[in-house]
C-alpha cells in the first residue's frame, strides 16, 4: 500500500482525515487492508466515511446566473436530481478548487421554482468555495448555507454496492451515473448520488449527522466492508482522480489538471474563462497531470523528478501507490507536454536511481463503473 513514510504528508494536505460531528475519524486501516482492497476490487463493496468533505447549499432565483458565473462547468445545462463536476478557477484561469454539484429538488418560494444546489468540496478547499459564494448573498436573491458538520457522508463502492443500496433504500439502487435524488429516511430527507471514487460503481448516501452512527451500522449489515484512509488512497490513485493540495493546487491552471470533464467550452463568460478557452483553442498547456506505471514494484516516491529517455527534466511525481490489481507501482504526476502521449517511456530519478516508467491512460484500471 502507500509508503507509511508519506502517509502523514498526504493526509495533512488532503485535510484532516474523514470524520464525522460526533468526533469520529477514519483510521489509516480496519486491520486487514487487503481485505478492504478485495471488498472494492472484486465482488462486495467498501464502505467509506467522507463527512469531513464540505458542503454548502445553495439556492435562488438567481442562483444559477451566479454560480455560472463562479465556475467551469454550465449549471444551465443541470437538472434537478442530476450532478456535475465543477472547478473554482480564479481570473488566471488557475485551480480554487474542485467540486461537485448536485441540483436538488427545486424548492417552491412564492409559487415559482427555486433551484437549490448541493456543493460537495474536498475537506481542504471548504474555506475558500464557502468564502467565494457568500460574496455574492448581498448581490442579488442568492443564498448560501453551510452545512459542513451538520451532513455526514458514507459511500458504497464495489461491484454490489448497487444489491446493498437497493437492500437499505429500494428502488433508488436504479438510478443512472451522475443523478441524485432525495428520499425519506429516519424521519428526515437523506440525498442518494450515484457516484465513483474508486472507478467502480458507487453511491454516496448524504444524511444528517446524527444519523451517520445509524447508517454506517446499517450499511455493515448490508455486506459493506470499511475502507480505510491507506487503502482509500490505493483506489483512488488507481482510479485517477487527482486531490487538491497533493496533484493540484492554486499555482495550476486548471487546463493542467485533467479535470476535463468539469470544464464547459460553450457556456457563457466566467471568471478565467478567457485564459482557459485560450489554453484550448490557440495553443496547449506547458505541462499536464498524467498517469505512469512502473515495472514491478519499485520504491518510486511522491516529488521525484521525471526523465525523459535523453535525460532531460520533464516533469515530477504527485502521488505514488502500489497497485495490488496491477501489481505494479503507479503515479500521478506532471509531465511537459511532448510527452503526454501513452505509451511514452520515461524515468523517475529516486534517491539517485533511475526507474523506468511508461506514460498510460486514467484511470490505471476501468472497473465496474466502465461496465455497460
Amino acid at each position: 500500500m502507500t509508503e507509511a513514510k508519506d502517509q502523514e504528508t498526504i493526509r495533512k494536505s488532503a485535510g484532516a482525515p474523514a470524520s464525522g460531528s460526533d468526533g469520529w475519524t477514519m483510521p489509516a486501516s480496519y486491520g486487514d487492508e487487503s481485505g478492504e482492497y478485495t471488498a472494492v476490487r472484486d465482488a462486495g463493496a467498501g464502505l467509506i466515511d467522507l463527512s469531513s468533505r464540505g458542503q454548502l447549499v445553495v439556492s435562488g432565483s438567481e442562483a444559477v446566473q451566479f454560480l455560472n458565473g463562479l465556475i467551469t462547468n454550465d449549471m444551465k445545462t443541470l437538472e434537478a436530481g442530476q450532478w456535475m463536476p465543477a472547478v473554482f478557477p480564479n481570473v488566471s484561469g488557475r485551480l480554487v478548487a474542485s467540486v461537485r454539484v448536485i441540483r436538488l429538488e427545486d424548492g417552491l418560494i412564492g409559487g415559482k421554482p427555486d433551484p437549490i444546489f448541493l456543493i460537495d468540496t474536498e475537506t481542504a478547499t471548504h474555506d475558500v468555495v464557502l468564502k467565494t459564494v457568500k460574496r455574492f448573498t448581498l448581490a442579488g436573491d442568492f443564498r448560501v448555507t453551510d452545512l459542513s458538520g451538520e451532513l455526514a457522508l458514507l459511500s458504497l463502492q464495489g461491484k454490489d454496492a448497487a444489491r446493498m443500496i437497493r437492500e437499505l433504500f429500494g428502488a433508488v439502487a436504479d438510478i443512472a451515473k451522475h443523478q441524485a435524488t432525495q428520499i425519506s429516511w429516519a424521519g428526515n430527507k437523506a440525498t442518494v448520488v450515484r457516484a465513483t471514487h474508486t472507478a467502480e460503481n458507487g453511491f454516496d448516501v448524504f444524511v444528517e449527522a446524527q444519523q451517520r452512527q445509524r447508517l454506517w451500522q446499517m450499511m455493515l449489515e448490508a455486506g459493506g466492508r470499511p475502507v480505510g484512509f491507506n487503502v482509500f488512497e490505493v483506489l483512488r490513485i488507481e482510479a485517477g482522480q487527482p486531490r487538491f493540495g497533493i496533484d493540484m493546487d492554486e499555482t495550476n491552471v486548471v487546463s493542467e489538471t485533467s479535470l476535463d470533464d468539469a470544464v464547459s467550452y460553450t457556456k457563457g463568460c466566467y471568471i478565467g474563462q478567457e485564459i482557459i478557452a485560450r489554453i484550448k483553442y490557440r495553443g496547449h498547456v506547458a505541462k499536464k497531470l498524467s498517469g505512469i506505471i512502473f515495472e514491478s514494484s519499485h520504491d518510486v516516491h511522491r516529488g521525484a523528478s521525471l526523465l525523459s529517455h535523453e535525460d532531460k527534466e520533464i516533469g515530477r511525481l504527485t502521488s505514488v501507490t502500489f497497485s495490488p490489481r496491477l501489481n505494479r507501482t503507479v503515479a500521478l504526476g506532471y509531465l511537459k507536454y511532448d510527452y503526454l502521449a501513452p505509451g511514452t517511456n520515461i524515468k523517475a530519478l529516486t534517491d539517485e536511481n533511475q526507474v523506468a516508467g511508461t506514460v498510460t491512460e486514467l484511470p490505471f484500471i476501468r472497473g465496474s463503473w466502465y461496465e455497460k
